[in-house]
């Protein structure tokens, strides 16, 4: 019944907020996520609680490579909200051996998401989780080599139950190498593995979006997005053409129906201490939140403009 309750009063406040299409949308950064809360660990309850938060405050889920799409099919007075995993550490997708069978550990990233959606059926499985396949401390494909107690064996099946979900994948390259360090030819083997690697996980999937290690760039920054590599053993060329590149850190993006949206440099808000709520509060303010009009055909135009809201228009700055 309080559940029930809460969905109305979400629904009565969604239908009294204005609808601008026009707004910013925030990217949220994500890495642990475990038992302390610290610079690039979340701690899980806190996690939960961010959940929560967003639902409330009218938000809801895509993925990066909808956001790009222009695919966001919200109700009206709803705001899209996009999570992103880095580095693939088992404290996102942890599996626990319970009578011969796998469970989802529920204090993980996907534990937690997954348990949340059984009262919050409207939260969708969209999130984004950039991936390392080559990288020590169990940043494999969410674990391996019995690191956290996660097998070797497992590490395809997460991705592909990820796949088979909804979530997207990403590439964060093969081990987090930081791409300006390198020549063009190891900055392209460095992406086109990973690829290749998500491709045995889940054949015919296609990766559309870089998360830059470190948010460095290339020495040749075009090869962010496109390039090649082939394989000296088996002369198999693998090809990537990412439609999206996240950067390390900075504020809410704009629209993808603003001309000055830029999917190949898409800054994200990294989940620190209470940057969240800071974040939330500076787009509450008038012209600046991403709102639905409830109908994908239509583009909603703000009634006030974002200039009024404040000195310089800039959000939070980054922890």
């Amino acid at each position: 019944m309080a559940a029930a309750r809460a969905m109305v009063a979400l629904d009565s406040a969604s239908r009294n907020r204005q609808p601008n299409e026009l707004g910013r949308i925030a990217i949220l950064e994500y890495h642990l996520v475990g038992a302390k809360e610290a610079r690039w660990e979340r701690e899980h309850t806190r996690f939960r609680r961010d959940l929560e938060l967003l639902y409330e405050r009218g938000y809801r889920p895509i993925t990066v490579a909808q956001l790009v799409d222009r695919d966001i099919d919200l109700s009206r007075g709803l705001s899209p909200v996009v999570f992103t995993f880095d580095d693939a550490s088992p404290s996102q997708f942890r599996y626990i051996e319970r009578n011969g069978e796998l469970v989802i550990d529920s204090t993980s990233v996907v534990g937690i998401w997954l348990d949340f959606q059984k009262t919050h059926p409207d939260w969708e499985s969209k999130a984004t989780f950039c991936l390392l396949s080559g990288a020590e401390a169990g940043r494999a494909f969410f674990g391996d080599r019995d690191i956290e107690g996660q097998k070797t064996a497992w590490r395809h099946a997460k991705v592909r139950f990820l796949a088979e979900r909804g979530f997207e994948l990403c590439n964060h390259t093969l081990w987090h190498a930081q791409l300006s360090k390198y020549e063009d030819a190891v900055v392209q083997e460095q992406i086109a593995r990973l690829a290749l690697a998500v491709d045995s996980a889940v054949p015919g999937y296609r990766v559309r979006t870089l998360a830059l290690p470190l948010g460095v760039w290339p020495k040749n920054q075009a090869l962010a997005a496109k390039g090649s590599w082939t394989d000296g053993r088996s002369q198999r060329t693998v090809a990537y053409d990412h439609a999206a590149v996240l950067l390390v850190a900075g504020e809410p993006v704009p629209s993808p129906f603003d001309p000055a949206f830029n999917p190949l440099r898409l800054e994200r808000v990294q989940v620190v201490g209470n940057s969240l709520e800071r974040t939330l509060d500076w787009l509450e303010k008038p012209g600046r939140r991403y709102v639905s009009d409830g109908d994908p055909r239509t583009i909603a135009s703000p009634r006030v403009l974002a200039a009024n809201a404040g000195a310089d228009g800039r959000a939070p700055s980054a922890p």
